[in-house]
């Protein structure tokens, strides 16, 4: 069948969580199966795609940024367009709509989160009667997993199991550029995972933007340990999951690191803060008590457990001591990994409202001491693997050093290995190798493969 994309060289620029990555994968499918051809860089594509965040200020700073740049890129020879076609998708497509193309004018095609399947006649309009072509929907009609997808590695797997978000975090844009919570069928994303091992999937990530509530809106009640009892039995080697909300996350849920044979005993439970004046004022609905009991009961099913979180320094009205309750929730739990961030106005949500007279040098040197804590407890963390041998999914060639294989251990942390004599890292990606731990970083492990037969 021919079509406007036979021979046309595409390339899909991700920005933000785990779903636009998913997302990005679904664009790569949508258009690898009309014929383009995915290439990686700017250079050598004729469509750019741009799938963005607008979680953090930062975001859109990059996004301007690069579009603005790619005036000055020559298109490729023998391109079978006159000018390079850019588009923009994801949740700044969602949020601003028509405005970006006024903003950059040499912008070709916007498109929302809702509606990923419209992109190829976007395009295809570009193609036949140039000019803008602009769709953004309020709502999604279908899930995104109904289109074809063109996976980053053969041997992982995103799976969606919930879109949008019902949580209304007084920070955070998601709710409104994703819309409201919507699950879908267990049966659906049972099959999904069956076809994933069928052909070869060794690790599953189910997403959600709070997993934890899969199945209020079709069932009555959550229902994600069903979830998880389902994939288990599938067969898949890994299971992992994000994100998840500890106002949802349940004992049933919990228990299941126990007993799981396939669930990989790491969680990222975002807490945000240790202060609960500044909870409240995030609406996040749990009091940092109710954290650490949650995170008491994930040792007690799981005493291996690997944790991580999120924590966000400076929000508006954050006093000392409010930054001090969430040092000490942090040195408390001693996490494996924390993803520190300075507050981002982001304009629509509420706590772009809230007055904040805190000097920028004062939030600085609050999250630089946060840091160092938080530097301290990986790196205790990771000395308790020292000298054990941890089976290991390969990805591909450290980027450390080309001789040395890196990839996931079941705790997520990453780990690099010497190559085996006379075998690529090509030929390893996918599976899973045992590695001795040596030497224990901060950030990753090293170590030998052994007995792998």
């Amino acid at each position: 069948m021919q079509t406007p994309f036979m021979n046309m060289n595409f390339c899909v620029r991700t920005f933000g969580c785990q779903m636009n990555k998913h997302d990005s994968e679904r664009i790569s499918g949508m258009l690898e199966g009309l014929g383009g051809l995915m290439v990686e860089t700017v250079e050598e594509a004729d469509v750019l795609v741009y799938m963005t965040c607008c979680v953090r200020e930062a975001a859109d700073t990059r996004l301007y940024g690069q579009v603005a740049s790619l005036k000055n890129v020559p298109l490729r020879d023998n391109s079978p367009l006159k000018k390079r076609i850019i588009a923009v998708g994801g949740c700044i497509g969602q949020r601003d709509g028509e405005e970006l193309t006024k903003k950059l004018p040499h912008l070709d095609v916007v498109f929302g989160t809702h509606n990923l399947a419209s992109l190829p006649r976007l395009l295809q309009g570009v193609i036949e009667e140039g000019g803008h072509q602009v769709e953004v929907l309020d709502a999604s009609t279908s899930f995104p997993t109904e289109l074809p997808t063109a996976r980053e590695h053969s041997w992982a797997a995103w799976l969606p199991i919930t879109i949008g978000c019902n949580n209304f975090c007084t920070y955070c844009i998601v709710p409104y550029v994703r819309g409201r919570e919507k699950s879908r069928p267990i049966e659906d994303i049972v099959a999904e995972a069956e076809r994933y091992v069928a052909a070869g999937v060794k690790e599953i990530t189910l997403l959600g933007q709070n997993v934890n509530s899969y199945g209020r809106d079709l069932y009555g009640s959550p229902r994600f340990a069903q979830i998880l009892d389902a994939l288990d039995q599938t067969g898949i080697e890994r299971l992992r999951f994000a994100t998840s909300h500890p106002k949802d996350l349940s004992d049933e849920v919990i228990a299941k690191f126990g007993k799981l044979r396939s669930l990989m005993p790491a969680l990222h439970l975002p807490a945000q803060s240790g202060s609960d004046a500044v909870l409240k004022a995030m609406n996040r609905r749990y009091t940092s008590a109710h954290y650490l009991q949650l995170i008491d009961k994930l040792r007690d099913a799981c005493p291996d457990i690997a944790l991580s979180t999120d924590i966000i320094v400076g929000f508006p009205g954050e006093t000392e001591q409010d930054f001090e309750d969430t040092a000490r929730l942090v040195d408390t739990v001693g996490y494996h990994q924390v993803f520190t961030f300075i507050y981002s106005k982001r304009e629509g949500t509420p706590a772009a409202k809230m007055v904040d007279n805190t000097p920028h040098e004062v939030i600085q040197q609050r999250f630089d001491r946060l840091v160092d804590i938080v530097q301290k407890h990986a790196y205790e963390k990771n000395q308790l693997d020292l000298g054990r041998t941890v089976p290991v999914l390969v990805e591909g060639t450290s980027k450390r050093d080309n001789l040395l294989i890196a990839g996931k251990s079941p705790k997520n942390q990453t780990v690099h290995a010497p190559l085996p004599e006379g075998i690529s890292a090509n030929a390893l990606a996918g599976s899973i190798v045992n590695v001795k731990v040596d030497e224990a970083k901060t950030w990753y492990l090293s170590g030998t493969i052994v007995d792998n037969g």
